[in-house]
């Protein structure tokens, strides 16, 4: 993260210019969401439930530790989505192998392709505005996401394009 030098005046720290930003933040998220809430809206499934499919499908046999990491929930609020995805099929549970008492979490064909299509509305809207960006605010864009980030969770996101959890996954 850049250091704000002393001195120097920088208007995009100005309290308008951070409730601008806030603003577009609030906003591009409901847009962001907008189009998927739909689909996902007519299975009966929420935010929540999108969240897992992707989080699984970007890291298939993901321990369910690892996804409570992730989502920052409560075993609970998971436990429920989760078993909505696992008895509709969308997911399936298997038994570490080291571990029989930890339960690794893949998309079944049909969780795959419900990750797809809500991804693919999504990916189309992000590439759109990094077409209109161009290359070198796509790079600021995602340095201000990661600076957003709380600081353990920043290491997920190298140079590596699916951002780590390899080293607590199950070695199976």
């Amino acid at each position: 993260m850049a250091d704000v030098k002393a001195g120097t005046h920088q208007l995009f720290l100005r309290e308008e210019e951070l409730r601008k930003s806030i603003e577009l933040l609030f906003f591009a998220y409901r847009d962001f969401t907008g189009e998927v809430d739909k689909v996902l809206e007519d299975l009966s499934f929420g935010r929540a439930h999108h969240r897992v499919i992707y989080f699984v499908g970007r890291h298939p046999g993901m321990p369910v530790s690892d996804l409570l990491a992730i989502l920052r929930i409560t075993k609970q609020s998971l436990s429920r989505v989760l078993g909505q995805l696992l008895q509709e099929g969308y997911i399936v549970q298997r038994e570490g192998i080291r571990d029989r008492r930890q339960r690794l979490l893949e998309l079944t064909a049909k969780g795959i392709a419900l990750e797809q299509q809500l991804t693919e509305r999504q990916r189309r809207r992000v590439a759109q505005a990094f077409r209109e960006a161009g290359p070198q605010a796509v790079e600021g864009f995602r340095t201000v996401l990661r600076s957003l980030i709380d600081e353990p969770d920043r290491a997920r996101f190298t140079s590596d394009p699916k951002p780590g959890l390899a080293s607590r996954r199950d070695a199976s």
